[in-house]
């Protein structure tokens, strides 16, 4: 059982930046890959990032790639989403998600509560 608690989210600028944080509980996060998501219309979550039990592979939704960078620090046990010029669709709710083996965009068995982001314009 892994348990997850994002936070960093806030309100913002349409061009500013903000840093998220997911922080997980036990001592497996180093064997789980893990991944960002937001509601999407139509879709419960969409995804937009995710990274390897490693940190050596990633990968974004075309939709953010280019301004966000997800990264993992596991001595820390923390996984983080760096977002840059920041627009207003991407006002959503983010939600830290973890899952046993491979990196992938979908398959998580883990998630956070979540963590409010508002873009203004």
């Amino acid at each position: 059982q892994v348990q997850l608690v994002e936070s960093g989210g806030g309100l913002v600028q349409a061009g500013g930046s903000l840093r998220l944080s997911c922080a997980a509980s036990g001592r497996t996060f180093s064997s789980h890959a893990m991944g960002w998501f937001r509601p999407a219309p139509g879709k419960e979550r969409e995804f937009v990032a995710a990274i390897s039990v490693s940190g050596g592979s990633t990968t974004y939704a075309d939709s953010v790639k280019g301004r966000f960078t997800i990264s993992r620090d596991n001595a820390k046990n923390t996984v983080y989403l760096q977002m840059n010029s920041l627009k207003p669709e991407d006002t959503a709710v983010y939600y830290c998600a973890a899952k046993w083996g491979p990196i992938a965009r979908y398959g998580y068995d883990f998630w956070g509560q979540g963590t409010q982001v508002t873009v203004s314009s």
